[in-house]
């Protein structure tokens, strides 16, 4: 995994690509391509041509497309795509509270929706330390409802910059959502905009602002992950890393 010493390396010149299928969903690409070459071919050709059409949905469910990560201190990015649903001052969740977690009573907290048309694979909101992965079994309530922060299924994760700051943030399966999917550990040093992990189906992810930072969205505003400020420190200026 990257540290924050070797930052991914700046490119000079971008063309444009189709978006790469992640890892974790090549195997669900194949078995849907798989079932539609049966039907085309051997069952019901007029329903295997349906299917090509989900084959298609199922690989475009899992581009990974390359993001341009802002670059700088006090900035806090995106983890996820989707449309901003809450923006509400919340009690910290009690699995990452406390001197080992994000220590405030209460925090900022930014709800992301994600559509089954948004890309799902999520990304870390700064640059730092993993400190806590907490899993959680629950509901697979309608990701959108205030109450699957405590019902659902969902994983938290405490984060540590070098400066001290800890950032919280949860991923949260939702009605459809079956299977929370994380690539990091504790311990684990990342980059900001660096791929933590992904939820299948549709879902949600919340992130909990420290309290010296203002959000920097708006109820309503689509998200891309890896890339949208959604609170700031400072008025720090920023490059862009492409990852």
């Amino acid at each position: 995994m990257p540290s924050l010493e070797t930052p991914p390396a700046v490119t000079n010149t971008v063309k444009w690509r189709f978006p790469a299928v992640h890892p974790e969903g090549r195997k669900y690409v194949l078995i849907s391509a798989a079932i539609t070459t049966l039907f085309l071919f051997a069952i019901w050709d007029e329903l295997g041509f349906a299917l090509i059409g989900v084959t298609i949905w199922v690989a475009a469910f899992f581009r990974d497309p390359i993001r341009v990560t802002p670059q700088g201190e006090g900035m806090i990015i995106s983890p996820a795509d989707g449309l901003v649903t809450m923006i509400e001052r919340v009690p910290v969740p009690r699995e990452i509270a406390g001197p080992e977690g994000l220590n405030e009573a209460t925090r900022i907290r930014v709800s992301i929706f994600m559509s089954v048309f948004d890309v799902h694979i999520n990304r870390t909101p700064m640059a730092g330390t993993i400190r806590q992965v907490v899993y959680i079994a629950g509901k697979f309530l309608n990701a959108d409802l205030d109450k699957a922060s405590d019902e659902n299924e969902r994983q938290h994760f405490v984060m540590e910059t070098r400066d001290g700051t800890r950032v919280g943030f949860t991923q949260i399966a939702g009605l459809v959502a079956r299977r929370i999917v994380t690539f990091v550990k504790p311990g684990d040093i990342v980059a900001a905009g660096q791929r933590f992990g992904l939820i299948r189906f549709g879902s949600r992810v919340d992130v909990f602002l420290p309290d010296d930072y203002a959000p920097q969205v708006a109820l309503g505003q689509r998200c891309l992950a890896g890339e949208t400020l959604v609170g700031l420190k400072n008025g720090t200026a920023a490059t862009g890393v492409a990852q």
